[in-house]
């Protein structure tokens, strides 16, 4: 199928970009290319975007920061599709944050900061999107955003609902919205703790922000932590106690700083970056008996 030419009846193919490599819009700097790249601005967009690929039979996935997506070398047979502008604003009133899914979790948290709402702190330094953490209860620091998530609003069959935080069922990395591909988030409402002194709630994230430079590989292209926490303790700590930081194949390398980390140290390809995946969870699964699961997505 030429997806350009079935596509070009679309009132906003002006948003759409064919044969686009991924590697540029992932954190790994690294993947294989889209057929299709799309960054509609609006709810009309990014419907018609849907219909259109569904009419088709056409694959679609839905990207926030690519902070947690990898596109093997192979490339996707598809439409990737990145929220863009329109849905990227931050309101706050009172407690009350809302915020579109293609926000970032950073600006929602400097947003509700600059109203001195605190609740948000520990998720500040997360590198996603609103939209991204929510399908994925992303959280660090003991604080997932469930905690604060009140409502989501998302489309499917073409039509704008809204989902009570409760209705959910968030656990460790989980939505419901995983097991709804056909379910687009578009936004969620937030509420926060209490209000505090701006510069305490600054200090406070500025203090995660730290954290994160002492304990995590933030100078190197990653996806964050590679795999999910086990049951049986933690990823980084199996992978440790196994002796493998520091273990590559082609440009990727555990960390030497957080054994919980892949890195790209320059050059690596998506096939390096699995390949590593692989053997990683090969030995941790024959000297502990626990079977590592990837935390990034895998196109």
């Amino acid at each position: 199928m030429n997806l350009e030419r079935s596509l070009e009846h679309l009132n906003c193919i002006n948003v759409i970009r064919f044969a686009e490599p991924m590697s540029g819009h992932t954190s790994f700097r690294a993947g294989g290319i889209a057929d299709a790249f799309a960054e509609p601005g609006n709810r009309e967009e990014l419907a018609e975007i849907i219909a259109a690929a569904e009419a088709l039979g056409v694959p679609y996935f839905i990207m926030g920061n690519g902070t947690n997506v990898l596109v093997r070398d192979e490339g996707y047979r598809g439409i990737i599709i990145k929220l863009g502008d329109g849905f990227r604003v931050c309101e706050v009133n009172g407690l009350t944050v809302k915020a579109g899914a293609g926000a970032s979790l950073s600006a929602m948290a400097k947003r509700a900061a600059e109203e001195s709402v605190s609740g948000f702190e520990e998720l500040s330094g997360i590198p996603g999107t609103v939209g991204g953490a929510v399908r994925m209860n992303a959280g660090a620091y003991g604080v997932s955003i469930s905690d604060v998530t009140k409502e989501i609003y998302y489309l499917e069959d073409g039509e704008c609902k809204v989902m009570d935080a409760s209705d959910a069922c968030f656990s460790y990395r989980y939505s419901v919205f995983c097991d709804k591909p056909g379910a687009v988030i578009l936004g969620a409402l937030f509420e926060g703790k209490d209000i505090k002194s701006k510069d305490l709630i600054v200090s406070s994230m500025n203090g995660y922000t730290q954290k994160r430079k002492a304990s995590q590989p933030l100078e190197f292209p990653s996806a964050g932590s590679t795999f999910k926490r086990p049951k049986e303790g933690y990823a980084s700590r199996l992978i440790d106690e196994c002796g493998l930081k520091g273990l590559g194949v082609g440009g990727a390398k555990v960390s030497e700083k957080h054994a919980g980390f892949i890195i790209n140290c320059g050059g690596a390809t998506a096939g390096d970056i699995l390949a590593l995946m692989k053997k990683v969870r090969d030995i941790v699964y024959a000297e502990k008996g626990v079977e590592l699961e990837p935390e990034i997505v895998i196109l």
